[in-house]
Parts: structure tokens; sequence; C-alpha cells
């Protein structure tokens, strides 16, 4: 961690974010030099937050409370953060999720990111960097309920698929379909723009709410789980590959 920057940038932060982003935040943390600071950065910015250090009260406390985001380490006594991630989705918990990470390896990174959380950091990592971070997440947030307010009474209907954005809900012929979190953000992102071809990196920009080269990746994981399920019940492609660009929503007639 690095402790010298843990002053700066006070007034930024608080400029980035509007009075709807206040909120109570869970930090699950065992290193208690680490969950201290957070918990004295956080409430600098007025936030409430609660503090656990390790993973079965981070779960119990994540299941229980509306909390406005979870910082959330990956290794944890008990119940790992990955863990916790993926059980939290599960639930169908759209709490955001920003994990710190000692580990390194790409692949610690992608599992977190394929299970639900919505960011990552590494440690060591700066103030500046987390607040940055927080930052971004909410915004993306925000501009999600945003338009999911303006379109709260819309559904998106697309041959045979039927999307539910206020109920988070998704029917094939009429099959629900059992979709994770950042399933469920991709194929609404996709629905809403029919026909526009986006690149692995826009989505990323847009689902994930951060632009990471060499993780492009992550975005063909989800689209291949996507289409998996979508053609365990229909032939229809709804998700077109463009080769050599991205992908795009297939534009049906009165789309």
């Amino acid at each position: 961690m690095n402790l010298p920057q843990q002053t700066q940038s006070r007034a930024g932060f608080q400029q980035g974010l509007s009075v709807a982003d206040s909120g109570r935040i869970l930090v699950v943390e065992d290193d208690p030099d680490i969950s201290h600071l957070l918990q004295i950065q956080l409430r600098d910015q007025s936030f409430e937050v609660d503090v656990v250090n390790d993973g079965a009260e981070g779960l119990k406390r994540a299941s229980a409370i509306d909390y406005r985001l979870i910082v959330l380490d990956l290794m944890l006594p008990g119940i790992d953060g990955l863990e916790i991630c993926k059980r939290l989705r599960a639930q169908a918990s759209s709490v955001p999720i920003l994990m710190l990470t000692a580990k390194t390896t790409e692949l610690d990174r992608v599992l977190g990111l394929e299970l639900g959380a919505d960011d990552y950091l590494t440690k060591p990592f700066s103030i500046m960097e987390l607040q940055a971070r927080i930052r971004a997440i909410l915004r993306r947030v925000q501009q999600s309920s945003r338009q999911d307010g303006e379109n709260a009474d819309a559904v998106i209907e697309a041959g045979s698929l039927r999307i539910d954005a206020a109920r988070r809900q998704v029917s094939l012929q009429d099959r629900l379909l059992d979709l994770t979190a950042k399933e469920f953000d991709l194929l609404l992102h996709f629905a809403r723009n029919p026909g526009r071809v986006y690149s692995r990196s826009q989505l990323l920009d847009l689902v994930w709410g951060y632009s990471h080269s060499g993780y492009e990746h992550t975005v063909n994981t989800h689209i291949n789980r996507l289409r998996k399920k979508i053609e365990a019940v229909s032939e229809q492609a709804y998700i077109e590959t463009v080769w050599g660009v991205g992908y795009r929503f297939h534009e049906f007639s009165g789309c």
C-alpha cells in the first residue's frame, strides 16, 4: 500500500461523485492496516463503512444488507473472495464489487471479473487509484440506474427473446434463462442497440465500466456463455460476430 498518498485528491474525489453516491460500503479485508486505511478514506468521503476480516462474515453481511459497494479481498480466511463473489451473483445480487488482490497472475484477475466482479485492484495500490476506481464504478452504476429508470416499464422483445430490465429477467420461447449479472448486463446492452457493432474494448468499457487492453477475452468468455445458453433453447443467432471488428446484436424487423 502506498501510504504517503492517502491524503491526496480528496476534493477531486468528492467533485466526481454526486450526493446520490453517498451510502454504505462493506470492506472485507483481513489485513488490519489496509482495512483501517480504507475505512478512514471512505468515511472521509461521507460513506458509512462496515469492516469485516473473514469471508464467512463478509458473505453474511453482503447477503443481508443493501450495500452501495463492496471492497472485497481475494485471499480471506474461511471463504475466499472469489467464492463470495460467485455466491452473491448466484443470489442475483447486483451490488458493485471492487476486488483487491495481492496475486498478480492474469488468471486470478480474469476469474474475478468472470465471476461478476466489477473491477479489481492489485496490491500495493495508491489511494488515488482506489478513488478513481470507486468513482468509475459508482458513475457506471448511476448511469445504468438512470437508464433503467427511464425505461422502467419497457420490455425489449427481439424474435422470441424477451428482456425485462426492471425485473432483470430474460426469457426465450417462454423459458427463463439463468444468466449471471454480467451476462444479463451484456445482453441488455446489445439488445438496446441492435445492429450496432462493438469492439471487445468498447464492451469492456461500456458494460464492465473500465478498459484494460489485454483482457478482451473476458468479453469473449461471456459472449460464448451467453450463446450456449441461448442456443440450448433456440437456433436463432442473437449475438453475431463481425470478424476483425467485434460483435453485434441481430437486428430484427421492428426492433
